[in-house]
C-alpha cells in the first residue's frame, strides 16, 4: 500500500469483519500496534473502529476492547445488537454498522487524502466510488486467503488498492490462535476480550 508524503489518512474498521478475517487467518490483532503501523507510514488524523454491542448482558465481553480503545487513540462508534431467534431455534445476534460507517467516511472525505477501509462487503463497492469522486484514494484491508475469501471481488476492483491481511499480520499479531482456545480470564493486553466478542450460544 503506498501512501504519499504528508496525505491526511483515516482509518475505518469494521470490527466484527476485522476479527472474522483475523480469526480466519490465525491471529488476534493488537490495536496498538496496528494503530503505530499505519502512524509510521501517514499522518492518520482519525481511526474509527465500528462495532455492536448486545445491551441485554449485564456484561458485554466487548467491553474491555471498547473501553481500551476508546481511551487509545481510536473514535469508537457502538449501537445496540438486535437479538433474535433464527428458524431453528438457535439465538443470533445482528449488528450491521454499514451506515454509520458510510455517513462517517463520506462526512470526513473533504478533510482526508486517503481513506483506509477494513472491511470486504461487497456492500462498500458503492460508498467507496463516491468516496473517489471527492478525489480521496481508497484502501481496502481484507484477505483472499482466507477460507473462504473474506473480500468480495466488486470491492477489490473498486478500490484504489488492496492490502492483504495475511501480508502485514506480522506487524499487529498480538498472539498465534492456532489451535484457538477458550481464554482462561486472563489478558495479555487491554485491548483482548475475556470471550469470543462474535460467538453466542
Amino acid at each position: 500500500m503506498a501512501f504519499l508524503p504528508n496525505e491526511r489518512v483515516a482509518l475505518f474498521i469494521d470490527g466484527a469483519n476485522l476479527y472474522s478475517a483475523s480469526r480466519n487467518l490465525g491471529f488476534d490483532v493488537d490495536y496498538r500496534n496496528l494503530l503505530e503501523y499505519f502512524r509510521k507510514k501517514a499522518n492518520v488524523v482519525r481511526a474509527y473502529y465500528y462495532s455492536a454491542v448486545l445491551e441485554t448482558e449485564e456484561y458485554s465481553p466487548l467491553k474491555p476492547l471498547t473501553d481500551w480503545l476508546a481511551y487509545n487513540g481510536y473514535a469508537l462508534v457502538t449501537k445496540p445488537a438486535k437479538e433474535f431467534t433464527d428458524g431453528a431455534g438457535r439465538r443470533r445476534v445482528k449488528g450491521n454498522m454499514d451506515i454509520e460507517i458510510a455517513v462517517d467516511m463520506l462526512e470526513l472525505a473533504d478533510k482526508v487524502d486517503h481513506v483506509v477501509l477494513f472491511s470486504g462487503d461487497s456492500d462498500f463497492r458503492r460508498l467507496v466510488e463516491a468516496v473517489q469522486r471527492k478525489g480521496v484514494r481508497v484502501s481496502v484491508v481484507s484477505s483472499i486467503r482466507s477460507s473462504p475469501p473474506m473480500v468480495a471481488d466488486e470491492l477489490r476492483r473498486q478500490c484504489d488498492s488492496f492490502l492483504e491481511l495475511a501480508d502485514i499480520a506480522a506487524e499487529f499479531t498480538r498472539r498465534q490462535t492456532e489451535p484457538r482456545q477458550r481464554n482462561s480470564g486472563t489478558r495479555s493486553t487491554p485491548a483482548e476480550p475475556y470471550a469470543d466478542p462474535h460467538e453466542v450460544t
